[in-house]
């Protein structure tokens, strides 16, 4: 396809080269070997774990992201956004809070939602936090500053609940490295203080709030509060300690920071005018037995002259790894990784990054490797996109046994062979009801079954209680659903195929393809795009489709139910200007997007293969279509994962296997005539009726002996128990459920063909409409899902409410097609051909 000189064939190879790039392998084991956690505080506006990773090479164990306290909106959205980010890598989290109101106003009922977030994210994601409350608290620069009854009282506050709590998270005591103290800023604060917090802060005595002053101590909770003490600990680049932070000394001059600057600093002796009697380290890690994290960086102002800005960040970096062997309960660096406005560059905007250019991110990677003393990630559960996208299909819905989709799944296919049985009575008693294939354009018979798919795929994606939902998620669900539409697609376009050759020829036919597959995938992008857009209206809640809270009926099983996954991974950075490649990428190769439209993305690529495919089908190569199809099936189940696409729906719906079906479709429907007149033989009847009664009876002899409690004898007496793990998994087309489909497919063309005049009177005036717009459909239908997930105060456990929804939705969407709205932008199937839905195929008999 690359060969093609004209431009829809270009534009279609650069895609089909983007969908072919092989997923990244998942995230290894968590480590075993101790070590120390590495990672950064990133600005979560505009960056984000992905793009920090990608720069600096190699999986951090720790993220820091910092939230208004109490919790508002913001804070939640951003805490959200950070968890689910993280999680996606195994990360720690660090929750620096920052108080918003008083000290004195913060309540156990604040300290009580953060602590039911943080089980709720460690329950969904195994998630690691640290809650590294009201820090730099012996600053004059933060409100909650030289408090220290105040602040004492309220970390206490939070410590006693989250302690209380099941999420076990661990707080975090962390003051700014003193020198300095108090601080230019806090001159005259005794004055404003109040009597005890006068008396506090005066350690020495002596009626001043100065230096002499313990800059730690006051400050200090109870020790069973605190589980890890902190320290801030930043160079700000003025290279002399004179100058220490909080000093109101201007930046002249980017300086490389003075040979043994932080091991003076971790003795206390940096920057002091009297020196302290003890060092932070030895007073609250060693003597109070803590482990401690260290929040550190070192600033660069490009507009000033002076040292580089590798010389000034090395510099720095490697004397903070330098102290790490004598200092062994420092467990956890951070480094701050943002561009921002600096009072101590004199209000100037200064660069933190450690990884802003490939020479920066290079030597930090190698001198943290040298160090050989960093423990990488992931540190807890890796959620990736992948898993979040298989999540989507939960295996058995509502918790069922395997036994109980068994049931359903045998009782389903009993159902069927006695339709086809009866299909051959109905058909000599009454034969003026048969379907009239003598004439027609298409066959209205796979249109009609087609718009029945559509309709149960929609009923199962609004997710309210009726009962069109009980009959498609048990026994329509049990016995076929997505597997039937991949196929029929496929016969749809083997029919329409010979017809698009006799109006241009095959190369024509192949371009007017390709077009129809770029179609597809402009308009895959804009419904990722337009859901992630209203998820911006106020009002409007799209988490309903972009993320996806597990059942617990998925392949982990009711350990991973409530986890919550993000089905737009770094859809915010789209926003950046300019957009990061990595979140560019994930969009184009549509490893993002609402679960209810995941299978778009393999409706995509199966377009793009099916000119190639139907080139060697119509040269009487079917068999080397098939046996290559078969070929990558079974490399699949050898290899899993060695053909999988990075794209959201390959998790759900791997194209390794559902390629099966759609290359079947392309045969049948090419040889669809002499498929039929096979069949018809009295050899072929004999066979299809074998298989029909002999599967069903097979599955009914297996059924009957687990019920009754006999074994059926050849078979093992637990068989049956067995078959639905073994056979009929909804992910991995098993040979059940490739068994399944050609039964649905033979007992329903049967029982259409005989008794198609009372079924097209009954139902055709929906299924056959929605049938030959069923991408038209499968399309719409997401922002109907979304629709109702906005609905205030729905019951989804209500009959009535529910039934009316889904009659409502269904409803709109026949007038949708019917009005043919938008039909000029959002293709109707994949096929697109000229006659679909028109008043003729909708309205008039076929007969």
């Amino acid at each position: 396809m690359r060969r093609i000189g004209q431009r829809v064939a270009a534009a279609l190879g650069l895609t089909a080269a983007l969908l072919l790039t092989v997923a990244a392998p998942a995230a290894a084991a968590v480590p075993t070997d101790d070590g120390v956690w590495f990672g950064a505080e990133l600005n979560w506006g505009d960056d984000g774990p992905d793009g920090y990773r990608g720069r600096l090479g190699e999986q951090p164990a720790m993220y820091t992201v910092r939230l208004s306290y109490p919790l508002d909106g913001r804070a939640i959205s951003e805490w959200e956004r950070a968890a689910t980010q993280v999680a996606g890598q195994g990360a720690a989290l660090v929750l620096t809070l920052e108080p918003s109101v008083p000290l004195d106003r913060l309540t156990d009922a604040d300290a009580a939602d953060l602590n039911s977030r943080l089980e709720n994210y460690r329950s969904q994601y195994d998630a690691v936090q640290f809650v590294r409350f009201a820090p730099e608290m012996n600053g004059s620069w933060v409100s909650w500053g030289q408090q220290p009854t105040a602040y004492v009282r309220a970390f206490e506050r939070v410590a006693e609940v989250v302690h209380a709590g099941s999420s076990r998270a661990e707080t975090v005591w962390s003051p700014s490295y003193a020198a300095g103290y108090p601080f230019e800023r806090a001159d005259g604060r005794l004055d404003t203080l109040t009597k005890s917090d006068r008396l506090t802060l005066d350690t020495d005595g002596d009626g001043l709030f100065s230096e002499a002053d313990d800059p730690y101590g006051p400050y200090f909770p109870d020790p069973d509060a605190v589980d890890r003490v902190g320290l801030t600990m930043y160079y700000f680049g003025k290279g002399e300690s004179a100058a220490a932070a909080g000093r109101d000394v201007p930046l002249e001059t980017n300086s490389a920071p003075d040979e043994g600057e932080v091991a003076a600093r971790f003795d206390e002796s940096w920057g002091y005018a009297t020196g302290q009697r003890t060092s932070f380290y030895d007073r609250f890690a060693v003597a109070e037995d803590k482990p401690m994290l260290l929040d550190t960086g070192a600033l660069y102002d490009f507009g000033r002259e002076g040292d580089t800005e590798l010389a000034v960040k090395q510099g720095w970096w490697r004397q903070i790894l330098a102290e790490l062997p004598d200092h062994p309960l420092l467990t956890g660096v951070t480094w701050l990784e943002v561009v921002r406005e600096e009072a101590e560059a004199g209000g100037q905007v200064v660069d933190w990054r450690a990884t802003a250019n490939g020479e920066l991110a290079g030597s930090l990677r190698a001198d943290l490797d040298a160090a050989g003393l960093i423990r990488w990630g992931p540190v807890t559960t890796v959620v990736t996109p992948e898993q979040a996208s298989a999540a989507t299909v939960q295996v058995r819905q509502g918790g069922a046994e395997p036994t109980d989709e068994m049931n359903w799944i045998a009782g389903s296919a009993a159902v069927l062979a006695v339709a086809f049985l009866a299909s051959g009575f109905v058909g000599r008693a009454v034969p003026k009801w048969r379907y009239d294939d003598s004439s027609a354009s298409r066959d209205l018979r796979i249109d009609m079954v087609r718009g029945f798919i559509i309709v149960v795929v929609v009923v199962t994606h609004i997710e309210v209680t009726s009962p069109f939902a009980y009959a498609s998620l048990k026994a329509i669900g049990a016995i076929t659903g997505a597997e039937l539409f991949v196929l029929l697609s496929g016969i749809v376009l083997g029919m329409v195929f010979p017809a698009a050759i006799a109006r241009g020829g095959e190369w024509a036919a192949a371009l007017a393809a390709w077009a129809r597959a770029r179609k597809q995938y402009l308009v895959a992008l804009a419904v990722i795009l337009l859901i992630f857009a209203v998820g911006f209206v106020p009002f409007v809640d799209t988490t309903a489709i972009t993320t996806f809270t597990d059942r617990g009926t998925g392949e982990g099983g009711t350990g991973d139910s409530g986890r919550v996954y993000d089905l737009y991974p770094n859809a915010e950075r789209l926003l950046d200007y300019p957009p990061p490649w990595y979140a560019v990428r994930q969009f184009l190769l549509l490893e993002m997007g609402p679960w209810p439209f995941n299978i778009m993305g393999l409706f995509v690529v199966l377009s793009l293969a099916y000119p190639a495919l139907m080139w060697l089908i119509r040269r009487k190569m079917w068999w080397l279509v098939l046996a290559l199809s078969w070929g990558v099936y079974a490399v699949h189940y050898v290899a899993p994962g060695a053909l999988s696409l990075p794209s959201q729906f390959d998790a759900v719906f791997p194209l390794a296997l559902w390629q099966v079906l759609f290359t079947h479709g392309l045969v049948i429907g090419y040889y669809r005539r002499q498929i039929i007149r096979a069949l018809t033989s009295i050899p072929g009847k004999i066979g299809v009726g074998v298989f029909v009664v002999g599967y069903a009876g097979f599955l009914v002899y297996l059924w009957a002996g687990q019920t009754y409690g006999f074994t059926p004898v050849p078979f093992p007496a637990d068989l049956y128990g067995s078959l639905y793990d073994s056979g009929y998994q909804r992910i991995f087309l098993e040979w059940g459920r490739l068994l399944d489909l050609p039964l649905v497919i033979v007992c329903s063309y049967a029982v259409l063909t005989v008794a198609w005049k009372p079924l097209y009177k009954s139902m055709g005036w929906l299924w056959i409409p929605l049938g030959q717009a069923s991408l038209y459909v499968f399309i719409v239908h997401v922002f109907f899902v979304l629709a109702v997930a906005n609905i205030p105060g729905l019951d989804r456990g209500s009959i009535w409410q529910g039934t009316l929804i889904h009659s409502v939705v269904i409803g709109l969407i026949l007038f949708m097609v019917r009005k043919r709205f938008l039909f000029s932008v959002i293709p109707l199937t994949l096929e697109q051909t000229q006659d679909a839905v028109t008043p003729t195929t909708v309205i008039g008999s076929p007969g």
